[in-house]
């Protein structure tokens, strides 16, 4: 089983995450944050991730400590639940209509954490959720992943369908990417020995 979990505490928060990346797709989120708690639980299903999540975090100040170290923890336990990564697809992509919005997503477990991110965002929240922690979110992510992930939006008006959409595609596109490929089996899938 390629699963991993972690405890991460701060005076900002304080986070349990579990995941299984050969799951099913269920997920127990409860992240202090109604819209992330909603994208995570996406994030899960078109994965078919088993993820567990629970974070209490400075809400009171903003969603912002929360979101941005929610992503770190999920990246950390992607990293620590890939191993040596043998035998891994690595690369994955998703291009995914979401009603009127159309997300590309692309990534590659490299080593090399690097976020491209293009999304134009009408709104500035989706209920109480400032929509620029969106790309917050993804970079704390690629960083602690160490991955590289693109993330572009070719159409789209709604700012909920636009948010949506990236975390159905990346979520498609990392089940891509850290699928085991059986031709692989046993192999780095990298000329340099090493990811």
């Amino acid at each position: 089983m390629r699963s991993a979990e972690i405890k991460r505490t701060t005076k900002e928060t304080d986070i349990s995450l579990k995941l299984e990346l050969d799951g099913s797709g269920k997920s127990v989120i409860d992240s202090g944050v109604g819209f992330m708690d909603h994208m995570l639980t996406l994030f899960a299903k078109h994965g078919r991730f088993d993820l567990e999540l629970s974070c209490r975090g400075d809400i009171e100040v903003d969603d912002h400590h929360s979101v941005e170290d929610i992503g770190i923890c999920l990246g950390e336990t992607m990293l620590k639940a890939l191993g040596d990564k043998k035998g891994i697809r690595r690369y994955g992509d998703c291009i995914l209509p979401m009603d009127e919005a159309l997300i590309l997503s692309a990534v590659d477990i490299s080593g090399r954490p690097l976020l491209s991110y293009d999304a134009k965002i009408r709104a500035k929240k989706v209920g109480t959720f400032d929509t620029e922690l969106a790309e917050e979110f993804w970079a704390a992510f690629a960083r602690a992943a160490k991955l590289t992930l693109h993330i572009r939006q070719i159409s789209g008006r709604n700012s909920h369908h636009i948010i949506e959409g990236q975390f159905k595609s990346v979520a498609r596109s990392m089940r891509q990417a850290v699928s085991l490929d059986p031709e692989l089996a046993g192999e780095i899938p990298s000329t340099k020995g090493m990811l």
